[in-house]
């Protein structure tokens, strides 16, 4: 720009370093054109034989200079410093933000809508790397739980079966199929383990070895069948069978593959069995709304969880190995708390507050229960004891850990 403005400023007696340089006035504009025309038309009438190569170094020289001349008079009336020294700003330092100063009071206007925003300069200093996540290692307990907890963890893609053991430790994934593999079951041996898979279409019931080996479909064109488990006598399966939107309360023999159902209300899921084989609690909305209920081992007398409190149980419970208790969830859905009562509904006990838990299942000594919270934004597994003391986290997975079942 100096080079192209040096001969202007000779001519028009003002320096581009001075106000009065982009305060041009219409005149001498005029005057400028009028002088470059003069020029042109000497050179045409001269015939010269520079004319052509003139007029083209001319042209470029003139368009050059008034590209700048304007350029520079914008950036004058919007007061940005004009600065082609030595020491002026590089080019990599970014553009400085057009900008006028706000009178007291005003409200500064927002940007238009299609201004682009400058990128953000890189900082001279490196930023460090960013933290590694940490695998998340199971806690170290003084008196570990005992047994094992098989659950549900989530590859992903699919539900599949795990199983660790009570302190959290030997985590390890069982099934691994293309498909929904859920509430799994431990026998009263802990040698097998049964669950419900929808790897040939309905969900059945399936068995397999502790390691996952021997995998062994139990049933076969029932309808959709869920949350299996062996009596503590081994030789019955109870469950639940649905139908439509029919839900029921069915039991298997093991000894000759022969099923029939318990319940027929269409409304009656999650049922498990007493230590002793002669109860089974379940879950039903047989009445309205959705409520604990138990029945004899032969599928009569049917009969309510009397209730102390006005809050709705459901879902999976658990009977203490001792027969007097039993575990439960409650509450609204998105903010439900584990409890336990006496069997007959009396002395309910609340053990978490928050967190929304769910499906709690005793320890083999009934010193324990595990149960399924979100309490730390994802669905895992924690053991608590009891008395709802001592709560802690046994799974750590960025996927949901869930349905734990605890066996010996």
């Amino acid at each position: 720009m100096k080079i192209c403005f040096a001969p202007l400023t000779k001519v028009y007696g003002s320096s581009f370093d001075e106000p009065g340089f982009w305060r041009w006035s219409a005149a001498r504009l005029a005057k400028l054109h009028f002088d470059i025309i003069t020029v042109m038309n000497g050179m045409w009438q001269g015939r010269s034989k520079l004319f052509w190569g003139g007029l083209l170094v001319l042209g470029l020289l003139v368009e050059s200079c008034l590209l700048a001349a304007g350029v520079g008079w914008v950036m004058r009336q919007e007061d940005i410093p004009l600065n082609l020294g030595a020491d002026r700003t590089p080019l990599s330092a970014g553009v400085p933000t057009l900008a006028r100063e706000t009178p007291a009071g005003e409200t500064p206007s927002p940007p238009p809508l299609d201004e682009e925003t400058p990128a953000p300069q890189a900082s001279e200093t490196p930023e460090a790397p960013p933290p590694q996540a940490t695998a998340f290692e199971p806690p170290v307990f003084d008196n570990p739980p005992p047994g094992k907890i098989v659950y549900v963890c989530f590859d992903g893609e699919f539900d599949q079966s795990c199983i660790m053991n009570g302190d959290g430790s030997g985590q390890r994934q069982l099934t691994d199929v293309k498909a929904t593999n859920f509430y799994p079951s431990l026998s009263p041996d802990g040698r097998q383990i049964v669950f419900s898979s929808n790897r040939d279409g309905n969900f059945e019931i399936y068995r397999m070895d502790i390691d996952g080996g021997n995998v062994e479909q139990l049933t076969d064109n029932m309808g959709n069948l869920f949350a299996p488990e062996i009596s503590p006598k081994g030789n019955r399966i109870i469950f639940t069978a649905a139908t439509g939107s029919a839900q029921n309360i069915w039991v298997l023999r093991l000894d000759n593959g022969n099923t029939r159902p318990f319940t027929d209300t269409g409304s009656d899921i999650d049922p498990t069995w007493s230590p002793n084989a002669e109860q089974i609690l379940f879950a039903s909305g047989r009445s309205g709304e959705t409520q604990l209920y138990i029945l004899n081992a032969d599928g009569r007398n049917v009969r309510p969880v009397r209730r102390s409190s006005p809050l709705l149980a459901g879902g999976r419970s658990d009977w203490s190995p001792d027969g007097g208790r039993i575990a439960f969830y409650a509450g609204p859905v998105g903010d439900r708390d584990i409890f336990t009562a006496a069997v007959d509904g009396s002395d309910v006990r609340q053990l978490t507050d928050g967190g929304d838990n769910l499906a709690p299942t005793y320890s083999p000594d009934g010193e324990w229960i595990a149960f399924t919270s979100f309490r730390d934004g994802n669905n895992e597994i924690y053991v608590m004891r009891r008395d709802g003391s001592q709560v802690t986290r046994l799974t750590g997975s960025p996927n949901s850990d869930w349905q734990p079942r605890w066996g010996p």
